[in-house]
């Protein structure tokens, strides 16, 4: 007998989020991370809300928002609060009823960490450090000159969107500056590849799993990643006796990298850049075991900027200026390393 596609209306039912979320989703292995991190934050949350007013939605699920953002590579936050009215899974996550309608990062990534800390998922000693460029929340069209009496000619077009005339005035940063986002500059991955308003993002990775340890976005100059990786580098040394080891490739390679290293304790391994210039590594660190090791696993950050880019949606930034998109990096950083730390955990011993 064919049954009939018309369905009674339930109005009462006891199935919960959580008992139609398959037991072998993957994010189950990933909300007892999430919500033990939570849990750590609980003094520093409480500091930072009154005890009297209009109660504000818990920070707890604002976290975990951002989170699934990163994870499902939702693109905005209207289309996040849009998806919530129905994914059951997305309410499971943050802990709602099916009937609820529908921050802290730097701590909250700090949160993480310690718990992959607690799990014996860190490396103590080895670290690799890389950058990339990020395409801006710009376009070309929003170049404006420094100095307004260089303004190039106008074309065709009117309103908002006049063509303009770039013919024999080279677009330089020295020259002009986006209005759209200000900190953005232009800059090319390699030579024969187009411009683009980019900022620039820098990861350092700890080499036993390929976590994330720190996370920066700056300004795309020619010594961001020298600076960027210095900057991370003094922050990971506090309270660390031991000397350290830093992998890195070419672009590390230079005399005032090698000695701030050092100065800080930390022995760098990075990749010999001899194109140009004499090497600031001596052949005696390469002819050893453990820097060839190190060359090795720091191509694992790659890894980390693949993901950040497709799932992360970080291969063109959905916002403008570094301080905001370090929040969405810190966020970003730690949907991956959720990612990562689930399925290491998830491995037999």
């Amino acid at each position: 007998m064919r049954g009939s596609p018309l369905q009674q209306v339930t109005m009462l039912s006891t199935v919960t989020p959580d008992q139609l979320i398959p037991a072998q989703h993957p994010i189950r292995r990933i909300k007892p991370i999430v919500d033990g991190a939570l849990r750590t934050l609980e003094p520093r949350l409480d500091a930072m809300y009154a005890e009297v007013g209009r109660p504000s939605i818990p920070p707890e699920h604002l976290l975990k928002s951002s989170i699934l953002m990163a994870l499902y590579s939702i693109r905005s936050e209207r289309q996040f609060c849009e998806r919530l009215q129905y994914d059951l899974l997305f309410k499971w996550f943050l802990d709602l009823n099916v009937e609820t309608p529908g921050f802290e990062p730097r701590q909250f990534f700090a949160a993480v960490l310690a718990q992959a800390k607690r799990s014996h998922l860190l490396s103590s000693q080895h670290f690799s450090v890389d950058g990339t460029l990020l395409e801006a929340w710009a376009s070309f069209k929003s170049l404006q000159p420094r100095d307004p009496d260089h303004r190039p000619p106008t074309g065709g077009g009117s309103g908002r969107n006049p063509d303009v005339d770039f013919r024999g005035k080279p677009r330089t940063n020295d020259l002009y500056l986006s209005a759209t986002d200000p900190e953005a500059r232009l800059a090319r991955k390699g030579a024969g590849r187009e411009a683009k308003l980019c900022l620039a993002g820098h990861v350092l990775m700890e080499n036993r799993n390929g976590l994330v340890m720190d996370v920066l976005v700056t300004t795309a100059t020619g010594t961001a990643e020298r600076d960027a990786g210095l900057r991370m580098l003094a922050r990971l040394r506090r309270g660390r006796g031991r000397r350290l080891t830093l992998a890195g490739d070419k672009a590390y390679d230079t005399a005032d990298f090698v000695r701030d290293c050092r100065q800080l304790g930390v022995t760098p391994h990075v990749a010999q850049n001899t194109t140009r210039q004499r090497s600031a590594i001596d052949g005696r660190t390469i002819g050893r075991e453990g820097y060839q090791r190190s060359q090795r696993v720091r191509k694992r950050v790659e890894e980390i900027y693949g993901w950040v880019k497709t799932v992360g949606g970080g291969r063109k930034l959905r916002y403008c200026g570094v301080r905001l998109n370090q929040l969405w990096a810190e966020l970003t950083a730690t949907a991956y390393n959720l990612v990562r730390m689930a399925n290491l955990l998830a491995q037999p011993a």
